[in-house]
C-alpha cells in the first residue's frame, strides 16, 4: 500500500509525534508498504508527483524527544511562506496520493478532530477514529460530562477560564492536578498541594489555554489500557521513580518503571478493561485508543482521560500492551491501518 505517515506539526507536542511518526515510518517499511514520512507543518517544498518513487530514508534526523517542551516559534522560522497556516506545502497533494494516511500527530491540530474533519471533505482515508470522537475526547471537560452521564468513575474536577477565578476560593481539595483542558502528553500539567501553588499553577496551564481543568489528585497506582476494535488489551501500571508522569517521565527512557501485564487482582484487571471499553463506547470512538485510570490504595479506579492517537515511541505504553498479547510493534501498526479501512467499506 502507499502511505503517507502525517507527523510533526506546531502543538506542544511536536517532538513526540515525530518520535512515533518515525517509529511507525520504519515498522511499515519493514512490512513491505511504499510510506512516505511527512511533517504537516513544514510540508514538502519539491516536486509532489510520484511521491512514493522517490529513494531516500525519509526519517533521517527525526525521532528525538528533548526533556523540554519544543520552541515552536522556531519551528515556525523554517517556513518561507505563510507560516500561520497549519497545513504545509504539498501535505494535502501528496496524501490524496496515498491509500491510507497514518496519523501520527498529537495534541491540537491533529487529535482534536480538525485534521480528520478536514481529510472527510478531501475523500482522504485515515487512520484512528472520526473527528466528531476526536473532538469529544481531547476536550477533558465534555469527556468528564460523557463520563459522569455512562457512569464512568472519573476524579472530581471543575474548569476554570482564564477571566472566572471563583475556583480560588471554593476548592479545598489538596492536593490536586491542574491540566490543561485540551493538551497532552502531561505538557501543562501541574501537581498542586496547597492555595498558593494553585495560582500559580493556573498561571502556567493559562499560558497554554484559556480554559484549564483543576481536578483532584488520586493517590494511588497509575494504569494505562489500550482498546482495540472495543477490545481492551491488557492493563500496564506506570510508575514514575522521581515525581509524577509528567513530560520528561513519559518519554526520558528509565525514567519510569512500566509493568505489563500490570499485577492486580484478576477480577479488579477485568473491571478496569470493561470500564476502559465502556469509555470507548462512551466517546463514540472507532479503531483504537488508549485510556489513563489511577486507583486509590481501596482499589477505587478513576479514568482520567482518552488519548485517540496514543504515543508509539520507543517508550510508549500501547505498543507494549500488544506485545503482552504476542502483537510485535510491525503488526501493531498493521492492525491499526486493517482496522481503519473497515471505516471506509
Amino acid at each position: 500500500m502507499k502511505i503517507v505517515v502525517l507527523a510533526g506539526g506546531i502543538s506542544t507536542e511536536r517532538d513526540v509525534s515525530l518520535a512515533t511518526g518515525s517509529m511507525i515510518y520504519k515498522a511499515l517499511r519493514k512490512k513491505g508498504h511504499s510510506a512516505v514520512l511527512l511533517d504537516v507543518y513544514l510540508g514538502y517544498e519539491h516536486e509532489a508527483d510520484n511521491i512514493f518513487d522517490v529513494d531516500r530514508d525519509w526519517s533521517e534526523n527525526l525521532g528525538v524527544i528533548s526533556e523540554i517542551n519544543p520552541d515552536i516559534s522556531a519551528v515556525k522560522a523554517l517556513r518561507k511562506e505563510n507560516p500561520e497556516c497549519v497545513i504545509g506545502p504539498n501535505v494535502i497533494a501528496i496524501c490524496a496520493q496515498a491509500d491510507i494516511v497514518f496519523l501520527a500527530l498529537h495534541g491540537q491540530n491533529g487529535e482534536d478532530g480538525r485534521i480528520q474533519a478536514m481529510f472527510d471533505l478531501l475523500n482522504i482515508r485515515y487512520t484512528g477514529t472520526d473527528y466528531l470522537s476526536s473532538a469529544l475526547a481531547m476536550d477533558k471537560a465534555i469527556s468528564k460530562e460523557l463520563f459522569h452521564k455512562y457512569k464512568i468513575p472519573t476524579p472530581k474536577g471543575v474548569t476554570v477560564s482564564r477571566n472566572e477565578r471563583q475556583i480560588l476560593d471554593v476548592w479545598n481539595i489538596f492536593p490536586c492536578i491542574v491540566k490543561v483542558n485540551c493538551g497532552g502528553s502531561s505538557v501543562g500539567v501541574y501537581r498542586v498541594e496547597d492555595a498558593d501553588q494553585l495560582e500559580s499553577a493556573l498561571e502556567k496551564a493559562f499560558a497554554f489555554e484559556d480554559r484549564v481543568l483543576v481536578e483532584q489528585y488520586i493517590e494511588g497506582r497509575e494504569f494505562s489500557i489500550g482498546v482495540i476494535d472495543g477490545r481492551a488489551l491488557p492493563l500496564i501500571e506506570i510508575a514514575p521513580k522521581v515525581g509524577f508522569y509528567d513530560y520528561k517521565n513519559k518519554y526520558q527512557a528509565g525514567s519510569t518503571v512500566e509493568t505489563c501485564p500490570a499485577e492486580l487482582d484478576a477480577n479488579v484487571t477485568r473491571a478496569m478493561q470493561s470500564c476502559a471499553e465502556t469509555v470507548y463506547r462512551a466517546l463514540r470512538l472507532k479503531t483504537y485508543a488508549r485510556m489513563d485510570f489511577r486507583m486509590d490504595h481501596e482499589y477505587k479506579f478513576y479514568c482520567l482521560e482518552a488519548n485517540t492517537l496514543p504515543g508509539m515511541t520507543p517508550t510508549s505504553l500501547l505498543p507494549q500492551e500488544a506485545a503482552a498479547v504476542g502483537m510485535n510493534f510491525e503488526d501493531l501498526c498493521q492492525r491499526i491501518i486493517d482496522s481503519s479501512m473497515e471505516k471506509y467499506k
